[in-house]
């Protein structure tokens, strides 16, 4: 087993993951993986490079040789910062319709696990405490109502300056929730050892510190 300490936040689409991950990494002056953003990527890249949503084998080969750099909470992808580019909707609608295709996490499986360096991580997706990491000692299930996702991503999104209808956006975080559910492989689904947490009313700052209390009690035992 790694000895390396992994806190696993796993849950549906504008849950809150990415910024709850980034503020527990803060605080425990860990590394984070915000391994969407993988997903996003490779999405990017073929959105881009006109590779067809169908072309699974493109694809993985997209992903296993994307040029990527996570730096002070900033993206970049060859180079170029596209932190922003990658949260446009047809990027993470792209993103949840390929992240089924076994290749395609095959290529980023061995990826994600290179960020779990000393002191610790906290990582962030949709299988980080099933499939990447499934010996962490903490697995957060981070959930919220759909409705309040919805709003989250609509302020995002308007406070960025991009125009959002909010029914849409609830519309599509429910057929990307069923899509992430449904698929055969590595499915948005809760490990059996993972501690629900529902942040439908909760501020961020009560998200990060109800996962902080989790670490701690199981830290100290």
């Amino acid at each position: 087993m790694n000895s390396v300490p992994v806190i696993a936040i796993d849950g549906p689409t504008a849950s809150g993951k990415g910024s709850v991950a980034h503020l527990v990494a803060q605080t425990l002056g860990w590394s984070v993986l915000d391994s969407g953003a993988l997903y996003r990527l490779t999405a990017l890249a073929a959105l881009r490079s006109g590779v067809a949503a169908e072309d699974a084998p493109a694809l993985a080969q997209a992903a296993a040789g994307l040029d990527v750099r996570f730096q002070n909470e900033r993206i970049y992808l060859e180079g170029e910062d596209v932190t922003d580019a990658i949260r446009q909707e047809q990027v993470g609608n792209l993103a949840s319709r390929i992240a089924g295709y076994p290749d395609l996490r095959q290529a980023l499986l061995a990826r994600q696990r290179a960020f779990r360096v000393a002191p610790g991580l906290v990582a962030d997706g949709r299988d980080m405490g099933t499939v990447v990491f499934p010996d962490a000692p903490l697995k957060v299930f981070l959930v919220a109502a759909a409705e309040a996702r919805a709003q989250r991503r609509h302020k995002q999104l308007i406070d960025k300056g991009i125009s959002a209808n909010i029914d849409d956006l609830l519309q599509d975080l429910r057929a990307r929730d069923a899509r992430d559910m449904q698929r055969a492989t590595a499915p948005l689904k809760p490990a059996q050892d993972a501690r629900e947490l529902d942040s439908s009313y909760l501020t961020l700052d009560q998200t990060v510190q109800a996962v902080l209390d989790m670490w701690r009690s199981i830290s100290a035992c």
